[in-house]
């Protein structure tokens, strides 16, 4: 920390522009070059746009036209608009996981806010990664912070039906394996899904994160829903842009909205919205980043009994812009409220607490959106697994899986990694039925790397051709906010850091008790120990560059699978001049 470190109170940007020394001239005459007057630098706040618009993310492809209403609202307002890029994490195009770079992205952010003259930042995020990426960056450095999601795409159509990205991606490729359409058919769908900005209109992690921003206070009210296609989403920027003003000067920081109690009030929405086991992970990390103390039994304890009330896919049957037009997240923090499931005193970014924002939203279509007393899925709140197969504990999320499903003993069909899976899935000579439990290794953290998406194996030709919809399915990856089915994730430890799924074989019997919330495997400890002693480490995937670092540095599941050395925050000191 320099000399040039106001004193609390004071805008960081006058340690770079409030000096009539050769590095006022210096920080003053560059930014200059854009034709801005002097009085530029006259003591307004100096507001960041934090921007993660790319064309390798087309579901924040439309974020330069959300970039200028927020510039426009901080101009109104007298701030000094500065947009910046930071790395765009891109879930339709990055491989092997986008899961692997949000570290990366969340560092990218983090070290841009605390190293430029920023007074406070407004962060402009919407595919599924770039939320949680943003909000740990901005956690850790702890400036006045405004969220902006970029919003759904409007709903898919298909010969006059709705369909929803993810979700009825996986059940149309699931029908052409299944031989019940076309190829032809499959394109026609495929050029009907995606046909407006914006990120996934299902409930799925985007949608997901994008209500834990409004839910945590960290956004503006309805910031989960409006479509990206509407008028409405360009006016939540601009009053996102004025109000971040308001909050530098009010010195409003990130660590005064993300209490606690908010985090506290995103998990049950996640119950009530029957979101995503993203959310669980990425509401870890975040937590980690801003120092508030939680643990995987807070999300059962705090979730487990909520009920779901909205009825949006992979779930149900509606899609996000039903649940806009139906009233938005608004509704279901009411209910919530109104039932004393969340605290209601919460501050949000807006300077009024929860309960005051959405003491007046009213529902306009009760099927999409239930009453607490009449919900959609009873008690389907994210559910916390323990037992020898997860003695770090796993997930499941009760509202997409099968009833008949929740408890239930079956051999084990194992699959030591995504490649041997995929080999032997479609072959018809696999030794597989209905009744048994498919398991997946070396998916997690250090195994992918990255922990990716894949959790939600498909089922084998043989059985889809025989009606069959639904197996447990159990392994240390995570899978899609807009996937579905009985699928236990993130188990910890995960297999490729030698956790007891590494030992799973094939013909083990594993019972899921969901109810019990319970995942055993019936070996013997002599037996796992015997075989615990023969197991060989899967080869790393990297030896050098970033995938190293993340490999040697990412904590599991159950920490959110945060670098070990990002834990806590460094806060927004003024480092020395570059000069």
């Amino acid at each position: 920390m320099s000399d040039h470190t106001p004193p609390k109170g004071t805008l960081r940007s006058r340690a770079w522009f409030a000096r009539n020394d050769k590095m006022g001239f210096y920080y003053r005459s560059w930014l200059r070059n854009r034709g801005l007057p002097n009085d530029q630098f006259d003591g307004r706040p100096v507001i960041g746009i934090c921007n993660t618009w790319s064309e390798l993310t087309p579901c924040n492809g439309h974020f330069r036209v959300i970039a200028e209403h927020v510039r426009h609202g901080i101009l109104e307002a007298g701030g000094y608009p500065l947009e910046f890029p930071v790395f765009s994490l891109g879930e339709t195009q990055l491989r092997p996981t986008a899961m692997l770079y949000r570290n990366l992205a969340s560092m990218d952010v983090e070290e841009a806010l605390r190293a430029n003259p920023l007074d406070g930042v407004v962060l402009l995020m919407g595919c599924d990664k770039t939320t949680p990426a943003l909000l740990m960056g901005a956690s850790s450095v702890d400036l006045p912070t405004i969220g902006v999601s970029g919003g759904p795409m409007l709903n898919g159509w298909y010969r006059g039906q709705k369909i929803g990205s993810g979700t009825n991606t996986i059940s149309m490729s699931e029908q052409l394996r299944a031989g019940e359409i076309t190829l032809e058919e499959f394109y026609e769908a495929e050029g009907a899904m995606s046909r407006s900005a914006g990120h996934c209109m299902t409930m799925g992690t985007a949608s997901t994160m994008a209500s834990m921003v409004e839910a945590l206070g960290i956004g503006l009210p309805q910031n989960a829903a409006i479509p990206a296609a509407d008028a409405r989403r360009n006016e939540l920027a601009r009053l996102a842009g004025r109000r971040i003003v308001q909050m530098v000067k009010d010195d409003i920081r990130l660590s005064s909205i993300l209490t606690r109690k908010a985090i506290e009030n995103a998990i049950r929405t996640l119950a009530a919205i029957g979101g995503s086991t993203n959310a669980v992970v990425h509401l870890l990390a975040i937590a980690g980043r801003i120092g508030v103390e939680l643990t995987l039994e807070d999300f059962d304890k705090l979730a487990s009994g909520v009920h779901c009330l909205v009825n949006l896919r992979p779930s149900g049957e509606h899609l996000m812009e039903d649940f806009y037009y139906a009233g938005g997240l608004p509704v279901v923090l009411r209910e919530l409220v109104e039932r004393g499931l969340i605290h209601g005193d919460a501050m949000t970014a807006n300077g009024r607490t929860i309960a005051e924002n959405v003491a007046k939203a009213e529902c306009y279509n009760r099927d999409v959106i239930r009453t607490y007393d009449a919900p959609f899925k009873p008690e389907a709140g994210i559910a916390i697994l323990r037992g020898n197969l997860c003695p770090g504990g796993a997930v499941i999320k009760p509202s997409a899986a099968s009833p008949h499903l929740m408890k239930h003993t079956g051999r084990a069909v194992v699959f030591e990694s995504i490649e041997d899976l995929h080999e032997r899935i479609n072959d018809e000579a696999l030794d597989i039925d209905a009744d048994n439990v498919m398991v997946l290794k070396n998916c997690g953290p250090k195994g992918y790397p990255g922990m990716a998406e894949v959790g939600n194996m498909p089922l084998p030709p043989k059985l889809l051709r025989a009606g069959v919809k639904d197996m447990i399915r159990i392994s240390d990856a995570r899978m899609s906010g807009t996937a579905y089915g009985t699928v236990v994730l993130h188990v910890v430890p995960e297999a490729a850091a030698g956790g007891p799924l590494a030992l799973v074989r094939n013909g083990d019997l594993i019972t899921l008790d969901v109810p019990a919330r319970s995942l055993h495997l019936h070996v013997e400890e002599a037996e796992l120990a015997s075989r615990r002693a023969a197991w060989v480490p899967p080869p790393e995937a990297a030896s050098r560059g970033y995938t190293k670092l993340y490999i040697d540095h990412v904590l599991q599941a159950d920490k959110g699978a945060d670098f070990d050395f990002l834990q806590g925050s460094s806060g927004a000191p003024v480092a020395r001049d570059n000069h």
